[in-house]
Formats: C-alpha cells, structure tokens, sequence
C-alpha cells in the first residue's frame, strides 16, 4: 500500500493484518482504525486442521514436501490483547519492527523445514 494511500485505507476490504516472520505467517483481526497510519489488532486463534504431513529423512531431522498443503482453522479470540501498528516508510509495523500485511483473509503458515 502507497503511503498516500493511507486516507481511503478501507478496513472492510482489509479486515486482517497478518504479521510476517522469517517464513512463518501469523494472522491478526483489525479492531479499530485509529488514523490513515495507525491500526489496533488483536491476533487470532489457529489450531491445526486435518492436515497430515509427508515426512521425509532429510534437513536438521526431517523433511515435510507437502507443507504448503497445510490446513488452519482460524477464529477470532476476543481475549487476545489488543494492540498497535503504524504505517511507516517501510510498510505495516508494531513497536517491535515486526512487519504486517494488510489482506481480506487470515493467512496461517507454519515452516516446518526450517
């Protein structure tokens, strides 16, 4: 998203923030929107859903082939603590650096060949 984007930013289109890791991808709900550049979220709750990984002897013990196949079930999680990221120049970030993509859906992945 353009930084001058940032005032027809449009929560409804948008509804999820999910936070990128290394590998990894984590969802989070969108709250509130406190200004064009600042967002209250909270994350979700993931279980893993029938998914069953394809092993493999290989890597630090093992190897999965078919990670991308795997399956979440995602539901909000009122308990969750709520909490901020700004637009910056260098995209969606907490207080921590971590970085966040603004999507429709929540998106849960989980690098089990890391």
């Amino acid at each position: 998203m353009n930084q001058t984007q940032t005032a027809a930013l449009d929560i409804a289109a948008t509804p999820y923030a999910n936070e990128i890791g290394y590998s990894d991808v984590n969802p989070f709900e969108i709250v509130r929107q406190v200004s064009g550049r600042t967002l209250e979220i909270r994350a979700l709750h993931t279980e893993r859903a029938e998914w069953t990984p394809d092993v493999h002897v290989g890597g630090f013990c093992a190897h999965i082939s078919n990670q991308r196949d795997q399956r979440w079930a995602i539901t909000s999680d009122p308990t969750a603590p709520v909490f901020r990221i700004r637009l910056g120049a260098r995209g969606w970030r907490d207080s921590n650096g971590n970085r966040f993509s603004l999507t429709a859906k929540p998106v849960k992945f989980y690098d089990f060949n890391f």
